[in-house]
């Protein structure tokens, strides 16, 4: 809710600094002149702006909205302080100071002024909505959905919480009953953006391409300085096939908000569906540089760094990633990779661990820790593992058979003669990527070549042995066909 939310209280500021008499020169929503990205004490930005010197509460006002612009949390909140005293203290001016410190994620704040409005002047909607708007940010959904139905119960048709109510119907994916709310809100305020970019979502979601591209059709129209229309239009656009539209799309809203996390991830995958691989790095780059402890851009990043063959780089990559959402197994499996890669086979042997314990249904992963246990020490030390895992891993199939052939330390010859008569080529694969491992840690090297070059021969690259069985035979120095 925050980035929508916050061009509401853009708004609202527009409309309450108009109210006083605010020049029209000060409109808050001119396009950012500096990033978020950068430091707070760059003022140049702000010194072009005729507002600057402007000491009166609109002045103050517009000065806000800038800053709010270029996501400057602190310094717009430090400007409520020279608003007048007696203008400051105002129910109006509370709400918007209560407004900013939740958008700049000082809820316990925000929520404090706004109980205490509600306190003296308990039909206040608005005073409702702002508290609405903090716990929403505080991750309190059940709470905010509780306070927007109180004031839809007082005004049916109060349009901003109708819209709050179907994005909340949207996370948890009722979209009827989004689509419900929405609706509403359009036939109160037909030009309001949340309620035409959420209908706009619900029709993409129900597969109404056409519907939803009407909708964010007017929404760009009739909102060209935000950032959010052009950015729902061009994942439209990108789902139905049309890159080059959507990038269009992309690169406006990234001149209009170049600050924006989803933006940059957005456009770093349009440009990777349309090859243009190193642009689509430096775009994944500047996400992470936007917002390092958000995981999404470092899966991308990984991926191309590997692809690039910057290994130390993928690998980097992938630990942040493993540390900022360790259940997202492909990160352990990635560092685990380059462990191998580069004989590090204790911490090959922990990653892939790791792996399994996020996915005890991939059993390739149990059999990677146990081959790399067994080069890290003594052949027999993943035994007791392997009981484990042969438990859960179903009898009588090519994995339980390379479990067992890893547990027992023998069975290889009638082990080789089933792969052998295995149809699927991934699962043959993956079979003789373990055997011919378990002949190398045995001392089978000539075996060990043998079953190497029949993976390389079976041509399936969507697999990680594909990469590890490539990586070995270029350290083996065997004939490339």
């Amino acid at each position: 809710m925050r980035s929508g939310y916050l061009f509401f209280l853009l708004i609202v500021l527009t409309a309450f600094s108009a109210c006083l008499g605010a020049p029209q020169t000060a409109a808050p929503m001119t396009r950012p002149t500096a990033s978020p990205a950068e430091p707070e004490e760059n003022t140049a930005a702000t010194e072009k702006l005729p507002a600057v010197r402007d000491g009166t509460t609109q002045g103050i006002l517009a000065r806000i909205s800038e800053y709010l612009s270029q996501g400057r949390f602190n310094e717009a909140l430090a400007l409520f302080d020279t608003i007048d005293p007696t203008e400051a203290n105002t129910t109006g001016m509370r709400l918007l100071r209560a407004s900013v410190l939740s958008s700049a994620g000082r809820s316990a704040e925000g929520r404090r002024i706004a109980q205490e409005v509600i306190a003296a002047e308990p039909g206040n909607l608005e005073a409702l909505f702002v508290l609405a708007a903090v716990e929403g940010s505080s991750g309190k959904e059940k709470e905010q959905r509780s306070i927007l139905e109180q004031i839809i119960q007082s005004d049916p048709a109060h349009t901003e919480a109708l819209v709050g109510l179907g994005n909340i119907a949207l996370r948890s994916r009722s979209y009827r009953t989004a689509g419900s709310y929405f609706d509403r809100a359009l036939q109160t305020e037909s030009e309001n953006m949340g309620a035409l970019l959420g209908r706009a979502l619900v029709y993409r979601y129900g597969h109404d391409s056409k519907n939803a591209e009407l909708l964010l059709n007017k929404a760009v129209t009739l909102y060209p300085d935000a950032p959010g229309p052009r950015n729902e239009r061009a994942r439209l656009y990108r789902d139905a096939g049309y890159k080059d539209k959507a990038l269009i799309d992309l690169n406006i809203a990234k001149d209009l908000d170049s600050g924006n996390y989803w933006i940059a991830v957005d456009r770093g995958g349009v440009l990777l569906d349309l090859g243009r691989k190193k642009e689509a790095l430096e775009e994944f780059r500047r996400a992470i540089e936007l917002e390092p402890d958000n995981f999404l851009a470092y899966v991308y990043s990984a991926g191309l760094k590997d692809e690039d063959h910057d290994y130390d780089g993928a690998e980097q990559d992938y630990q942040l990633l493993a540390k900022l959402k360790p259940d997202y197994y492909f990160a352990s499996e990635g560092i685990g990779m380059h462990k191998m890669r580069k004989h590090l086979w204790g911490e090959a042997k922990d990653a892939f661990l790791e792996a399994y314990r996020h996915a005890p249904n991939e059993s390739n992963y149990a059999l990677l820790a146990a081959m790399n246990w067994m080069r890290a020490g003594r052949p027999g030390d993943p035994r007791q593992f392997l009981e484990q895992v042969l438990r859960k891993v179903p009898r009588e199939t090519l994995e339980w058979y390379m479990l067992r052939l890893y547990h027992d330390l023998n069975g290889d010859s009638d082990l080789a003669l089933k792969i052998d008569r295995e149809k699927k080529p991934e699962d043959k694969a993956r079979m003789l990527y373990y055997l011919a491992n378990y002949y190398d840690i045995r001392g089978s090297k000539s075996l060990a070549d043998k079953y190497f070059l029949q993976v390389k021969d079976l041509n399936v690259k969507g697999i990680p042995e594909w990469r590890l069985n490539e990586w070995a035979i270029a350290e083996r120095g065997l004939a490339i066909n």
